[in-house]
């Protein structure tokens, strides 16, 4: 039987050179890739009590909301800058080239909630780190942060620290 690691396509040398970059389109391409995406996040999840299943804008739609729908959970969106249409919080954050912001609906969540974080890959921590200032300053408890893919590489962890964080599958690289 295939493991979800077979079914990530990496490609060497993108966007430059001594990078490898790993693709999930090839996982979510196949059905038993991505069943076996979903299994694995759901597996770190076991004996997690939350809430709410909270993704960012794309890849973490696409793995946050079958999780919400499968343990019957509420899935807050967190977008880029200008997507959401009622009142918004927002958070800048730096990029490797720059600076973004994402925004989450003021009301999306409720004080002493508490919130799983689901996104395909962490390299260096940026983006989930602004998402977890965004919920706690809603008054939520981040209790766990998962994704399919790690670069353990790029130390993302590390703006993490303190959060229980966990992923399906980790790559020593960048």
């Amino acid at each position: 039987m295939k493991r979800v690691e077979d079914y990530v396509r990496s490609i060497p040398d993108f966007p430059e050179e001594g990078i490898i970059f790993r693709d999930i389109t090839s996982v979510l391409q196949d059905a038993d890739g991505f069943h076996l995406a979903i299994e694995g996040l759901e597996k770190l999840l076991e004996g997690v009590e939350y809430d709410v299943v909270v993704g960012p804008e794309s890849r973490g739609f696409i793995f946050g909301t079958p999780i919400a729908y499968n343990n019957h959970k509420a899935f807050v969106p967190v977008r880029k800058k200008g997507k959401l249409p009622c009142e918004t919080i927002s958070m800048d954050y730096e990029l490797e080239y720059g600076t973004a912001t994402i925004e989450m609906h003021k009301d999306s969540i409720k004080p002493g909630q508490k919130i799983v974080i689901v996104d395909d890959l962490i390299a260096t921590g940026g983006t989930i780190e602004a998402i977890i200032k965004l919920v706690e300053q809603l008054g939520g408890e981040v209790v766990k942060v998962v994704f399919l893919i790690e670069l353990k590489g790029l130390n993302g962890r590390d703006k993490l620290k303190g959060y229980d964080v966990d992923a399906v599958i980790k790559y020593d690289g960048k």
